[in-house]
This record gives C-alpha cells, sequence and structure tokens, in this order.
C-alpha cells in the first residue's frame, strides 16, 4: 500500500476529516448510520455533511481545450462551493499511475478537501455468466479498492452488473443472478474489511434500481462491510417518465443499509425547491427516520442550469434542509 498519499492527506488540515485507517472516533461516529437520531424540534439542526460527486462535473472536467482537468477538482470544490468532501468517479481519473494519484491527493489536501470514495464504472460484470468473468471483475475491483485506501476513502461504490435483461421478469432469474453475483461481493467486503473499505452498491440500472432485489442481495451476501448507496433518482421509469414505483418508499428500503447517500438533482424552481423530487420528505426519511449523519453527496444532472449554478442550488438546498 503506497502511504503517500496518506502523507499528503496526513500532512494537511483535511487529516481532522480524514476517514481512513487513522479516523478518530468522532469520524467513525459520523458514519455509524445505525447511531439514533435526536428528535427534530425548532432549536435543532440536522447533523449531516455535504459533499460533491464528481459526476455533477462531467459536462466541465475533461481532456482537451476548454476543459478544466480533474486534477483541479479538489480547487473548485472548496474556492467555488466551500464544499469539503468529494466523491470521485474512477473514469473521470485521467490516469492511475503513481505520479499522478500522488499530485491529485496533494491538491486536495492543499484545498483541505477529503476524497470520500470513488464510483467505479467499467470494471467487470459482478454477476458474470463464467467463473471467469466473475474473478475478473473481482480482481479490477480489488485495484480501485487499493487506490480508495490510499486516499483515504470509507467506501467504494460499484455496479450490480452482468444481469440479463429480463432478470425481473423471468421466474427464478433473479435468484439465479443473486447465487453467481453473491460470493464476489462478500470477497469484495472481506477484502475491504483489510483495507478499511465499505464496498456499496448504488440503485444504478438493472436490478440494483429495485429496492426488493436489492433487499434480497443485501441478506445473500450479509456482510457488515456491504451496503447501499441510495441516490434519490436512479429508479426506473415507464415511457412517459413516470417513476414505476412510490421514489420515497423506494429510498426508504434502501437506506436500511446506506453507508452513503446521493443527491441526485435535476431542477429548482424561483424559491430553490427541488422541483422532480420532494427533497423534504427524502431528508426526513434519511436523516430523521434512519439517522443517518454521513454525507449526503450532490449529484446534479439537470440542463436548465449550468452544472455551477445546478450544484450551488442543490447545496443551498441541503444547508436550508439541514437547518431542521
Amino acid at each position: 500500500m503506497d502511504s503517500s498519499r496518506r502523507d499528503f492527506i496526513k500532512q494537511s488540515g483535511a487529516a481532522a476529516l480524514t476517514l481512513g485507517a487513522a479516523g478518530s472516533a468522532a469520524q467513525a461516529a459520523a458514519f455509524n448510520v445505525n447511531a439514533p437520531c435526536p428528535a427534530q424540534g425548532a432549536d435543532m439542526k440536522r447533523t449531516y455533511g455535504i459533499s460533491l460527486a464528481a459526476w455533477s462535473l462531467h459536462r466541465t472536467i475533461g481532456k482537451g481545450e476548454g476543459k478544466t482537468p480533474m486534477l483541479d477538482m479538489p480547487k473548485l470544490a472548496r474556492e467555488e462551493w466551500d464544499i469539503e468532501g468529494i466523491e470521485l468517479v474512477n473514469n473521470m481519473l485521467a490516469s492511475t499511475d503513481k505520479s499522478y494519484l500522488d499530485e491529485f491527493a496533494k491538491n486536495a489536501a492543499t484545498h483541505n478537501v477529503n476524497i470520500m470514495l470513488i464510483m467505479i464504472d467499467g470494471q467487470g460484470n459482478i454477476g458474470g455468466d463464467t467463473p471467469e468473468a466473475r474473478k475478473e471483475a473481482v480482481d479490477k475491483h480489488k485495484n480501485w479498492m487499493n487506490i480508495a485506501a490510499d486516499f483515504g476513502c470509507h467506501c467504494v461504490r460499484m455496479n450490480w452488473a452482468g444481469a440479463p435483461k429480463d432478470v425481473m421478469e423471468r421466474a427464478g432469474a433473479l435468484d439465479e443472478f443473486i447465487t453467481l453475483s453473491a460470493p464476489g461481493f462478500q470477497e469484495l467486503a472481506e477484502y475491504g474489511t483489510q483495507k478499511n473499505l465499505n464496498v456499496i452498491i448504488e440503485n444504478h440500472g438493472g436490478p440494483s434500481s429495485y429496492p426488493e432485489a436489492v433487499d434480497k442481495l443485501m441478506h445473500a451476501v450479509n456482510h457488515p462491510r456491504f451496503g447501499t448507496l441510495p441516490d434519490f433518482g436512479n429508479f426506473p421509469r415507464n415511457p412517459q417518465g413516470e417513476y414505476l414505483f412510490d421514489v420515497n418508499q423506494a429510498i426508504d428500503s434502501l437506506m436500511h443499509y446506506a453507508k452513503a447517500v446521493s443527491a441526485k438533482c435535476y431542477h429548482f424552481d424561483e424559491v430553490g425547491n427541488e422541483t422532480t423530487l420532494d427533497y423534504e420528505k427524502i431528508i426526513q426519511i434519511v436523516h430523521d427516520r434512519h439517522g443517518y449523519h454521513g454525507y449526503i453527496g450532490i449529484e446534479y444532472e439537470g440542463d436548465k442550469m449550468s452544472e455551477f449554478e445546478g450544484i450551488a442550488a442543490c447545496k443551498k438546498l441541503l444547508e436550508r434542509l439541514r437547518q431542521g
């Protein structure tokens, strides 16, 4: 394990918030999703942090003329929005070379920004239909877990990938897919124990977007390091754009296993409310009902505001709701 990136973090003020192996008891408590939540009252404030998912900047960050390099994300998070935690996407990082990763960690430490988690895409099918495919997925995800551990992350988000298209319709297909998937998740969760990392899945397409399927998977894997990243908006819709089931109930179901939370947002009205989701009710579910005190990551995907404006609007809404 590369200690240099950890050193960059420890030498900065960010060490006070870093969620790596050296984190304090208070830091660990902040991510105890089972901790009791005090009753809300007029003079009570909610206790959750606000982080920024890199995907909110996927049009801004990139290579080539007019694009902002990913190395500048820690600076943007702190100087543009005064956000202390960032969530990376593996495919948005320009390189996995040691020098690049060290520079990224140094930039994060310089701007007193913590790297909370890495969202891992395109690294194989954990539920692939051959043993070779499943092993390849496990091995590739372990490589990214090593990077996440060096960054001081508390989680890696992976996809529940490899499902047949009819997995939610064909009798027995979901159970078959869970049987294929569970051993790989268990191996990665065990590896997470060694690395002080949680392995989490997001409602991100396929069976992962159906709470009843995720519930069955959680029981099959049955590991304390395995959990969910509930995304407020990633649920299936019909051709008219309507959700197939009640979003608030779906979020409530996923929150039973949550180790991180993603605040998907699209559009805002003139007073700052998100117009496609009931944020007030969702935050009541996430914080008040389930006692979640960790970070809620902004993931702006709207097209009526710029990415900078959308991030600012979502942060302002989360700050307002944090007041209780």
